[in-house]
């Protein structure tokens, strides 16, 4: 990839939208385009901090795993995103692992670097805690689902978060959600079980809030969903 598209893509990403031409190409100076073929992990649990990946193309995992190899997913992240969040004006290791999905590129940018150039621009840094103020408040509200609510609750709000993020809406209103997640995935995301989450899935259907196509495709209502809430 050669700078010129570095700075076509970087551009396109909320955080470096508004930038200069001067600004932007602080940024592509410490770039540098890597690609990782799928099931490979970018980074692993406890290893030095180093850098922030900028998200090209693919889907990346993020995940933690306990002294039991117990997996739980912290989030499913794709183009246009970046990670990690917790790397800004942090020292130490990575509190997670991060897995390729599929076949991804990603633009890698020293963090050392990148903070020289965030100290040197007041108006990015701003960006940057915006940034993780809504990651912030999305954990939040996750961390308010798994006290607050039953693990019926915590399906749905996940199906819900999940749509906002990789759904798409049809013409009548409603929400596909590809079949890009397994059930294990979603039990993961809450500790939880894959019996659990297809119990509750089956029990959606019947009630015909949820719609699962033969490849796997979730189609809801989102209002009919969160209705379940109420």
């Amino acid at each position: 990839m050669e700078r010129v598209e570095i700075k076509e893509v970087l551009s396109k990403f909320s955080l470096f939208r508004e930038l200069n031409n001067q600004e932007i190409d602080k940024i592509i100076e410490i770039s540098i385009p890597r690609d990782w073929k799928k099931g490979n992990h970018i980074f692993m649990q406890d290893e030095p901090i180093e850098n922030v990946y900028f998200i090209v193309d693919g889907k990346i995992k993020i995940y933690k795993s306990d002294i039991n190899g117990k997996e739980q997913i912290v989030a499913i992240l794709k183009q246009g995103e970046m990670f990690p969040h917790v790397g800004f004006f942090r020292k130490g290791n990575y509190p997670a692992y991060s897995e390729a999905l599929e076949d991804c590129t990603l633009v890698v940018v020293p963090i050392n670097q990148f903070e020289k150039v965030l100290i040197a621009n007041p108006e990015l840094s701003i960006k940057v805690f915006k940034v993780l103020g809504e990651k912030i408040v999305d954990l939040q509200e996750r961390l308010e689902a798994q006290i607050l609510n039953n693990t019926y609750e915590q399906i749905i709000k996940l199906i819900v978060r999940l749509g906002n993020l990789h759904g798409q809406e049809t013409a009548d209103g409603k929400i596909v959600l590809k079949a890009d997640f397994t059930n294990k995935d979603l039990a993961n995301m809450i500790g939880t079980t894959r019996e659990t989450v297809s119990r509750t899935l089956t029990k959606m259907k019947k009630k015909q809030l949820l719609e699962v196509t033969a490849n796997g495709d979730m189609i809801y209502e989102k209002e009919s969903l969160l209705d379940e809430l109420i």
